[in-house]
Formats: C-alpha cells, sequence, structure tokens
C-alpha cells in the first residue's frame, strides 16, 4: 500500500509556487505540498511573516525559497515570476492563494476599493497562469489551483468586489483549463467553506458569528487551515489527472444544505 500511495500522491521532483503562503490556508497547502516532496517558492506581501513561514517550512525539511511580492502590482509580480524560476527552475504546480477582503457594503466601496480588490484576486491569478501556464502546457505537465471563495457561489456578509473577483476565478479556471487542459496541465478552483484565518478575523470578531455560520454547515464546525491539506495535494498530484476545470467545496457541505 504505501508503494501504491506513493505513485498516487509523491510530489518529488515537483516544485511549487504558493502566494499568500505566510499564514492561513496558503501556508497550510505549502506544508501540504512540501510534505508530499514538492520544492516550494512562497510568496506573501509582508517580509516578516513571509520568512517566519519559509523557516518553520525549512525546519521540516522542505526545500523553501520566499520571495515578498505585492500582488497588486504588475511590475512586482513579472518579478516574482522571473525570481521564483531563477532560484527554484521550472514551476510545475501554481496555487493562486493570496487575497483582500475589503468587506464595505457594495454602496460605500469606492473605485480603489474595487481596483485593489479585483487586481489581487482576480488579475494576480490571472497573470500568473499566463506566465506559468503555457510553461507547464510546453513541457507536458502542470498544475494550478485558484482558491475561490463562498462568495464564488452565493452572496455572503457584504460580498463586494470580492465577490465579483472570487465569482470572476471560477470562469478563470475554466478558461485556464481549456486552454492547457489538452497538454497535461489540470487547472480547478477550490472553494473554502469559512475558515478561521486571519482573513477571516474581521467576521470572527462579530458576536455568534463563528457559532452561526458553523451550525450551517452539515458536520457543524468551521474549518481550520489543514482541512484544505488533502485536497491541495490529490489536485497537484498524479492521483488527480483527470480532474480539471472544476469548483471543489471542502465546506463542510455548506454549499450543499
Amino acid at each position: 500500500m504505501p508503494a501504491y500511495l506513493e505513485t498516487l500522491f509523491s510530489l518529488t521532483g515537483r516544485t511549487a509556487l504558493i502566494t499568500g503562503a505566510a499564514s492561513g490556508i496558503g501556508h497550510a497547502i505549502a506544508e501540504a505540498l512540501g510534505r508530499a516532496g514538492a520544492s516550494l517558492v512562497i510568496t506573501a506581501r509582508r517580509p516578516d511573516p513571509l520568512t517566519q513561514a519559509a523557516e518553520r517550512l525549512t525546519a521540516l525539511g522542505i526545500p523553501t525559497t520566499a520571495i515578498p511580492a505585492d500582488l497588486a502590482d504588475p511590475s512586482a509580480l513579472d518579478d516574482l515570476c522571473h525570481q521564483a524560476t531563477a532560484s527554484r527552475g521550472d514551476i510545475d504546480i501554481l496555487v493562486n492563494n493570496a487575497a483582500n477582503n475589503i468587506r464595505r457594503p457594495l454602496d460605500d466601496l469606492t473605485a480603489h476599493d474595487y481596483d485593489h480588490t479585483l487586481a489581487v484576486n482576480l488579475t494576480a491569478p490571472y497573470l500568473l497562469g499566463r506566465f506559468f501556464g503555457p510553461r507547464m502546457a510546453a513541457r507536458g505537465w502542470g498544475r494550478i489551483i485558484n482558491l475561490g471563495s463562498q462568495q464564488s457561489l452565493r452572496a455572503f456578509g457584504d460580498s463586494g468586489a470580492y465577490g465579483i473577483a472570487k465569482t470572476a476565478v471560477t470562469g478563470l479556471t475554466r478558461s485556464q483549463a481549456e486552454a492547457w487542459s489538452p497538454h497535461g496541465v489540470c487547472v480547478n478552483t477550490l472553494i473554502p467553506g469559512f475558515t478561521l484565518t486571519p482573513l477571516t478575523r474581521p467576521a470572527q470578531a462579530i458576536p455568534g458569528r463563528v457559532e452561526a455560520l458553523a451550525a450551517r454547515t452539515m458536520n457543524r464546525r468551521n474549518a481550520v487551515p489543514a482541512d484544505y491539506a488533502g485536497i491541495a495535494v490529490l489536485l497537484a498530484s498524479p492521483a488527480g489527472a483527470h480532474i480539471t476545470g472544476q469548483a471543489i467545496c471542502v465546506d463542510g457541505g455548506f454549499s450543499a444544505h
């Protein structure tokens, strides 16, 4: 059985780039891919938390390079692409996890709020995919995992520009899958349930909100970052070779409730 599982799920010899990997879901996915054998390039906007995240991964024996980058800046994205390739070679697995979520009523959103939200949540995954996707296709193997949200499927908690961007991410996934899956590149959207992370602290601060959200799931709890380790390895590994173009919910049954 161990040899069989190794054949299915090993990422040995692969290199993964994970955005927003300093904490939360991104860090959990980075650790999972690294433990499965991948070398890592991790990125986030703030250098100090990113360095600490890289140190934690390195302590686990995972080869890790940390590259700070503001994904709202197209020139920083371009630098990231070239630095990642220079530091670790070809990127085989791209995880577009970085996000921002400006939680204001739609009437109160400014033009800057809208532009910045779409830049991080939608344009960055598009530009990173545009750089790495064709290169994966040329080599005949690749994986792209785009992170969606409950707002990809329904309005929820002042969805605003974040809801617009995360809905569009599912369309981006389908377009990327159509373009590159014939050449061995699987592209999927991972849709998390409500997860206890730094990004959701504003929602967690509302009295009773965490409990109410847990009650809406079928298994009566909110997610934690480790809940996404298994699905990330599946989608990144040989076992996921026939899964592409999909939006996969890992939400305790919330979306089916």
